[in-house]
């Protein structure tokens, strides 16, 4: 599926760092990352491959980091339901190889999420939509991830604009990106994509993805929230915009 060269592992190894790095800040970003980074070196389906096993363990240890678990399932399980469903449906676009029109609309997507969150306030969203909005995110969500391998749009700003504190959003969003993360690989697993190669590559990546989020868990205290979001966000923008074009290139 690909070549194990040195030159490319070092580059893996790279880019989960940066990714879990991102992730320990900001409680997000690491399959944005490593599909941006990884989806130049090799196809699609080859990097959501090396995704799960990072993926889904970082976002599990993001799941447990709070007593929250219960009431979050509890509140948001209409949308991971519908999350599941639409990544089932979206994965045999993945695996089909032809995802220049799903990754360029993802980047336009990061872009436009990106900018409007750096120059626009957040929008609340009441109780009474919630009930059936969250079906809805969540099929859409799904449908991205299972086309792409990234989990982001539009789950990440619709859990931001419910106004949940600070613990109760990273666990939520940990949530939303476990349950993604396992129906991509149950998704992926159908259309039997996964190799014996290819799990041991990504239960490697594990290694500096989880070494990556401890540095940028110990840097979210050091750093300024409002920065480094800032700086965070004008990274979205740029990786959204390499994705948007990178089919005219």
């Amino acid at each position: 599926m690909f070549d194990a060269s040195y030159s490319f592992l070092l580059a893996v190894a790279a880019t989960f760092f940066v990714a879990g790095l991102v992730k320990g800040v900001t409680g997000m970003g690491l399959p944005t990352v490593a599909m941006g980074v990884l989806g130049a070196l090799i196809s699609p389906v080859a990097a959501a491959t090396l995704l799960v096993v990072p993926s889904f363990v970082t976002n599990v240890w993001q799941l447990l980091a709070g007593p929250g678990i219960l009431s979050l399932a509890r509140r948001f399980w209409p949308m991971m339901l519908a999350i599941v469903a639409g990544t089932l449906l979206g994965s045999a676009w993945l695996v089909s190889g032809d995802t220049r029109l799903t990754t360029a609309a993802l980047g336009a997507a990061l872009v436009i999420y990106s900018g409007y969150a750096l120059l626009a306030r957040p929008f609340p969203i009441a109780e009474r939509q919630e009930r059936w909005l969250s079906p809805i995110v969540g099929m859409l969500t799904g449908v991205a991830t299972g086309c792409t391998g990234v989990f982001v749009i539009p789950a990440v700003p619709y859990l931001q604009a419910l106004g949940l504190g600070k613990n109760d959003l990273v666990q939520a969003l940990g949530l939303s990106f476990t349950v993604s993360t396992i129906a991509l690989a149950a998704g992926l697993g159908a259309q039997g994509i996964f190799q014996a190669e290819t799990l041991a590559f990504s239960v490697i990546a594990v290694v500096p993805a989880l070494l990556g989020m401890w540095v940028g868990q110990w840097l979210r205290g050091r750093v300024g929230a409002q920065a480094f979001r800032r700086g965070f966000l004008f990274c979205l923008f740029l990786l959204g915009a390499e994705m948007a074009l990178r089919p005219v290139f």
